[in-house]
């Protein structure tokens, strides 16, 4: 099986890789174009805090290390175990080899552009601008991904919506929030899947609960638990009078059989319900719906997804396994962070984001003080931005630190 896998083995010294720009300042010549020079400095910085997050000695170690491993025959002998390294390894080349690949693509298209500039040629010049913009993007994609190395970042999530106090106002909200995180993750590929719904009693839902699968998906949703406020018109007011409205969002990882939760049943009280919503005649007339509370915590979850009420026990028992481990890791994290984990930190208390659509048009995190203009463009699913300065601030990660600590 071993011989089958198409993998080169790939190493990397461990000392210092030379600025983008190239290893020294220019000899002679004007100067370069503003442009250029702006989007090189933007690179370096990008590659600076890349090589902080992959912490890129140990990382290139690491490579070694399993490169050794993948090349040992024995390692196929167990299938679970290999394909953990081949995946590790995978992940670790990707990064390395990214880093090492966008520095020498900036260095190539510097060195044309000067060669451009001295010649007159300001086509081609014009050209490898547009090159470094979008190799600065690519350092910036790669850049929000490097904070993406929790234990969990790379699995898939669950995503709950809940209404709060307010009625139809605030579940039409939530409907609109799990129209967004819908959007986002299908604009990115990912895969949703309906768990459980409950829907409003005029408009919207009161509760809704996706699965999105894919690459990383934990790892990006993670910062959006918490309360997320509107301020509009109300739709539903023949008054035309301003309205706020609030729900919270909650997210916790996917999680299978490898880790292992144990749960008591007698710290469980099992409901089952009849389903609403969409699915048949045959969901509203039998008590498929399943409802888990595990006592000790107060985690409540259920599962509307499927027909059959085994089926259902099932996913709502995988939910709330991954709704016990992603306590822990809030846990560990606080621990981690010097401060004591509070429900009220990811619960109705906690208040990240504000969308205003009137008097004006605002969409604000609280948390990191990013603001758009555009709140149909976010409610459409442009997320990335909120998300990775959550991210970077979760981490403590940034951009004056990257360039202190840099190799």
């Amino acid at each position: 099986m071993g011989r089958g896998v198409p993998w080169k083995t790939i190493s990397y010294e461990t000392r210092p890789v030379p600025p983008v720009g190239g290893g020294g300042p220019r000899q002679s010549g004007p100067p370069m174009r503003a442009d250029a020079e702006a989007l090189k400095g933007q690179i370096e910085e990008s590659v600076n805090l890349l090589r902080r997050h992959l912490d890129w000695d140990a990382a290139t170690v690491r490579l070694t290390e399993l490169n050794a491993r993948a090349e040992d025959p024995t390692l196929w002998n167990d299938a679970d175990e290999a394909g953990r390294v081949m995946r590790e390894r995978g992940r670790l080349a990707d990064q390395i080899e990214g880093v090492a690949r966008l520095q020498q693509d900036v260095r190539d298209a510097l060195d044309l552009i000067e060669l451009a500039e001295a010649e007159g040629d300001a086509a081609t010049a014009d050209a490898a601008v547009a090159d470094l913009k979008a190799l600065a993007a690519e350092a910036k994609r790669r850049e929000i991904e490097s904070l993406l190395s929790g234990e969990a970042d790379a699995n898939d999530a669950f995503l709950e919506v809940n209404a709060g106090a307010g009625g139809t106002e605030a579940q039409d909200w939530a409907e609109m929030l799990r129209r967004m995180y819908t959007r986002w993750a299908e604009k990115r590929g990912y895969k949703v899947t309906i768990t459980e719904e409950s829907e409003g009693e005029q408009a919207g839902i009161k509760s809704a609960t996706l699965q999105i699968s894919g690459p990383n998906a934990y790892g990006w949703l993670k910062t959006e638990s918490g309360v997320h406020r509107l301020v509009r018109i109300s739709p539903f007011d023949a008054a035309a009078r301003r309205q706020t409205s609030f729900a919270s969002v909650y997210v916790y990882p996917v999680i299978d059989d490898r880790i292992e939760i144990e749960i008591n049943p007698a710290d469980l009280k099992t409901d089952t319900f009849r389903a609403s919503g969409a699915g048949g005649q045959h969901v509203n007339k039998t008590e498929s719906g399943v409802r888990f509370t595990h006592i000790p915590t107060g985690i409540v979850v259920a599962s509307t997804q499927d027909r059959s009420q085994h089926r259902n026990r099932a996913i709502a028992m995988d939910m709330l396994r991954a709704r016990l481990y992603e306590l822990e890791l809030s846990k560990r994290e606080a621990i981690s962070a010097g401060v004591e984990a509070s429900k009220t930190d990811i619960g109705w208390g906690h208040q990240i984001r504000s969308y205003v659509l009137q008097p004006y048009q605002m969409v604000k995190d609280l948390r990191t003080s990013v603001e758009k203009g555009n709140p149909a463009a976010v409610l459409d699913g442009d997320l990335d931005e909120f998300m990775a300065a959550a991210l970077a601030q979760r981490v403590g990660g940034t951009r004056s630190e990257a360039s202190a600590s840099a190799i």
